[in-house]
């Protein structure tokens, strides 16, 4: 249960991390940059944000599930 806790804290700062560095690079894209490949970058940095914390969360849940059904067959049989 503790390496859940820890895949979940990690994914959750480095998606946190890396979102807001997304967000800062969008945000500048629009209102400072006049280039338009400043804004794609900031999306794209944002998009890969989630991406990291849902295949993250995919991890822990999918390795949580195995484990689960482990138990559940050892004790059903």
């Amino acid at each position: 249960m503790e390496s859940y806790v820890k895949m979940l804290t990690a994914t959750r700062y480095v998606g946190g991390t890396v979102l807001t560095i997304g967000i800062i690079i969008f945000i500048y894209g629009v209102f400072v940059s006049e280039m338009n490949t400043v804004t794609g970058i900031g999306i794209g940095t944002v998009m890969g944000a989630v991406f990291i914390f849902l295949i993250g969360l995919f991890l822990v849940v999918s390795e949580e599930m195995i484990v689960n059904s482990r138990k559940c067959k050892k004790e059903c049989a």
